[in-house]
This record gives structure tokens, C-alpha cells and sequence, in this order.
């Protein structure tokens, strides 16, 4: 009879833990590690990933912070079907299959940067896993709506580091226009100052010990569907019409 209580309380002690547990994974959030699917209705099933986690079994196209028409008219929707849908979904499944069963495989997209960047022999990963991790960072760059003033803690780092905004967007398009055949332009923090510089193909920032703020993609296929060779319209209808300050702002704390 007591060997009966015992079980009998140590079964009601089990379910307690597990009702008490599930209602404390359930209040964690974002530091739960967890990888869960959700349907997006313009973009099909996609994984999202916790920002916390340390590795992932698959990288996977993230949906747009944005509908694909939404930076129209200076970037059509066609333009980001393609870029978007194609090239950035191409870098990402290349990634895939080049990391699948190596050391490099589940690792975040920076670390792999880190490890492959300046190695021959691991030009393929680190060109995929550039691109892959650019064109992210390039879509939260862009925001519909965008241009304008800058929020007030980024003016002022802009004003002690170009002398005004104006400035920095004509070294940003300067930078954007000159880079000689693919690559990006940059805003970057350098230790307590701001600073523009371009990187080719797939380069950026952190290779160089640099923290990117935003990004500015002059690949053809970013702009070619809707400018042709005219990149400088295209660099100029994004400082305009759709770089996104705030997003910067944020990456300055």
C-alpha cells in the first residue's frame, strides 16, 4: 500500500513539472532555441530561425520585411522578384549544398564569413555565404518611404563624420557609382566614426573589422530590369526615395 502512494505521488509530482515546465517554455520567447515553420502567402513556406540560436540545419530565404511591389517606382516589383526570388534564393541553396556534411555546415552565415574569407580553397562557401548574409542586410536597407532625414542620434554621428547628410549620401553615391563591375557601397562604423567604402563581388564589411550600418547592392541584376547601364539613377532613387535611416540608426547602438 505505501509502495501504491509512492507511485501514485510520484506520478502527480511528474505531471506537475511537466505543466509547470510547458507553461515556462511557453513564456521564454526569444530564448527558446527553436526552428518552426510558417506559411507566408507571397512567399510560400519559409523556416524562420531564433536570432539566439548558435546553429541551423538548413539556410533557408527569409521572407522580405516588405511586399515585393512595395518600393515601386524607384525599384519595381519585377526587379525584386527576380533579385530576391532567384539570385538571393540561388546563393542560399548553393550554400546548402556546399557546406552539407563539412565543418562549416549549421554554422551562422558570419561565422562561416569569418573562417573562409581570403582562403582559396574555400572561395565557393565564402562567396555564397557572403552574398547570402549581403542581400539580407541590402533588403533592410531599403524601406518604402525612405530617404529623408535620419534619426537624431545617427544626424549627428553623420554631421561630425561628413560634415552633413548631404555629404554622406554624396560619398555613399560616389562610392555606389564608382565601384568598378559588381560589389556593394557601405556605411560603416570605424571605431567612433562613420565612413563609406565599397567592397567587390561578394566582400563586405566584416571581413575588415568594420560594423555595417547599410548597404547600397550595384550588382547589375539589382538594378538592370529598370535602368539598364544607368546606375547612377538607380543609386539616386534609393538615397532619395528609400534608404533606410532608421534601420541604420539601429545598427549604431
Amino acid at each position: 500500500m505505501r509502495y501504491l502512494r509512492s507511485v501514485i505521488i510520484g506520478i502527480t509530482v511528474f505531471a506537475i513539472i511537466i505543466s509547470l515546465s510547458g507553461s515556462a517554455f511557453a513564456e521564454m520567447g526569444n530564448e527558446i532555441y527553436e526552428v518552426y515553420k510558417e506559411t507566408n502567402p507571397n512567399k510560400g513556406e519559409i523556416m524562420k530561425i531564433n536570432e539566439n540560436i548558435e546553429s541551423v540545419t538548413e539556410y533557408v530565404l527569409l521572407p522580405l520585411p516588405y511586399e515585393q511591389k512595395a518600393l515601386e517606382p524607384a525599384i519595381s516589383a519585377n526587379t525584386v522578384s527576380f533579385h530576391y526570388g532567384k539570385h538571393h534564393k540561388g546563393y542560399i541553396d548553393n550554400l546548402n549544398k556546399l557546406v552539407g556534411g563539412t565543418e562549416f555546415a549549421g554554422l551562422p552565415l558570419e561565422k562561416i564569413i569569418a573562417a573562409t574569407s581570403g582562403k582559396a580553397d574555400k572561395t565557393a562557401i565564402f562567396n555564397n555565404a557572403a552574398q547570402a548574409w549581403n542581400h539580407a542586410f541590402y533588403w533592410k536597407s531599403l524601406t518604402p518611404n525612405g530617404g529623408g532625414e535620419p534619426p537624431a542620434a545617427l544626424k549627428t554621428k553623420i554631421e561630425a563624420s561628413f560634415g552633413s547628410v548631404d555629404a554622406c549620401k554624396k560619398e555613399l553615391a560616389a562610392a555606389a557609382t564608382t565601384q568598378f563591375g559588381s560589389g556593394w557601397a557601405w556605411l560603416v562604423l570605424d571605431g567612433d566614426m562613420l565612413k563609406v567604402i565599397k567592397t567587390g563581388n561578394a566582400d563586405s564589411p566584416l571581413t575588415k573589422g568594420l560594423k555595417p550600418l547599410l548597404t547600397i547592392d550595384v550588382w547589375e541584376h539589382a538594378y538592370y530590369l529598370d535602368y539598364q547601364n544607368l546606375r547612377a539613377d538607380y543609386i539616386n532613387a534609393v538615397l532619395d526615395k528609400l534608404i533606410n535611416w532608421s534601420f541604420a540608426a539601429d545598427n549604431l547602438r
